[in-house]
């Protein structure tokens, strides 16, 4: 039998789950085959862009059973898009109950253990309804679509190139630290130019000062250094995502190397020795190349992923997948 691939395209799946907020609280919400929605054309999620989202994935383990990573802390996020943009945050319980019910079932749709490919999960919320000001909408929907999916950026173990953007994907005191849709369209821009000029994607500078990186297109950036250690931004303005995190966990505690979130300057490269993307979609994404005003600075591991990185990796997905202890309460199989 021909072996089975996964891109990052859309796949309906069998159901979906829908809730909606209405007089000042959330119904059960439901399972539902139709993956359209019919929603006001005055809808706040539409015109004033009052919607955010999250991105998580489920994971065939070796036994066949499936496994959720680390869903309470895409829960907490979740509730802090919903409070910075305003809308009504949907409980912890509820937004576990919905995730772990679409799951299962679509639970045939969850790849093979062998293929290392994903059901990947987009929980969202939008605000609804017939509004004309600018202000909060009072009804809202809250949903759940899964499909599978293979890696976002191709084989994860290829370094890709990138370049340097002028262009911001967030304000400096703005709604970067939060999973919104307009910090991604704001990246789509910079991205299509990256694109046609032969990158994979574009690294955004802070968009104070233009001085130090702050994400790689829609994936958080780390580094190691030379003697060692891992380093990632620290700003306001960045996502915190939850695969870095992990990874810094890994680095620390598994790995037994040094952890900073520091300022990595985009002028002062020359202490770096292995670099990538990371999220949940990306995984980890090696990067070979960084380019900025014609200057193509070669990173020492530019054709194949570097040993601290794979190291990473192996343990990352080794957890995710179940064929590693869960270490710190990250696991939850259904």
């Amino acid at each position: 039998m021909e072996k089975k691939t996964y891109g990052f395209d859309y796949t309906k799946t069998e159901l979906n789950y829908v809730s909606y907020y209405r007089d000042g609280s959330w119904d059960d919400g439901v399972l539902e085959e139709d993956d359209m929605i019919r929603i006001s054309k005055m809808s706040t999620g539409l015109h004033y862009g009052q919607q955010a989202f999250e991105g998580m994935k489920a994971y065939r383990r070796a036994d066949g059973r499936v496994q959720l990573f680390r869903p309470y802390d895409n829960a907490r996020r979740f509730i802090m898009s919903c409070e910075r943009s305003m809308m009504p945050a949907v409980p912890v319980e509820k937004f576990i109950e919905a995730i772990t019910r679409t799951v299962r079932a679509n639970i045939d749709f969850v790849p093979p253990h062998e293929s290392k490919a994903t059901l990947y999960i987009r929980p969202y919320i939008i605000g609804i309804g017939h509004n004309i000001g600018l202000k909060p909408s009072s009804e809202y929907l809250f949903g759940v679509v899964v499909l599978p999916v293979g890696t976002y950026f191709g084989p994860a173990s290829k370094p890709v190139d990138f370049i340097v953007t002028e262009y911001d994907r967030a304000a400096p005191n703005g709604v970067g630290h939060v999973k919104v849709g307009g910090n991604y369209s704001a990246s789509l821009y910079p991205q299509y130019h990256a694109k046609q000029k032969g990158y994979k994607d574009c690294i955004f500078l802070d968009p104070k000062t233009h001085t130090k990186i702050e994400e790689v297109g829609a994936a958080n950036f780390f580094a190691v250094t030379k003697d060692g250690t891992y380093i990632t931004p620290k700003s306001p303005s960045i996502l915190k995502s939850i695969t870095n995190d992990s990874l810094m966990y890994i680095a620390r505690n598994m790995l037994k190397i040094k952890v900073e979130q520091t300022d990595i300057h985009i002028d002062q490269l020359d202490h770096l020795s292995e670099a990538g993307a990371c999220g949940t979609a990306a995984i980890i994404t090696p990067v070979g190349t960084i380019t900025r005003n014609e200057e193509r600075i070669v990173l020492p591991y530019h054709d194949t992923m570097g040993p601290v990185t794979q190291k990473l990796y192996d343990n990352l997905i080794g957890i995710q997948f179940g064929d590693i202890e869960d270490p710190n309460d990250w696991i939850v199989i259904l």
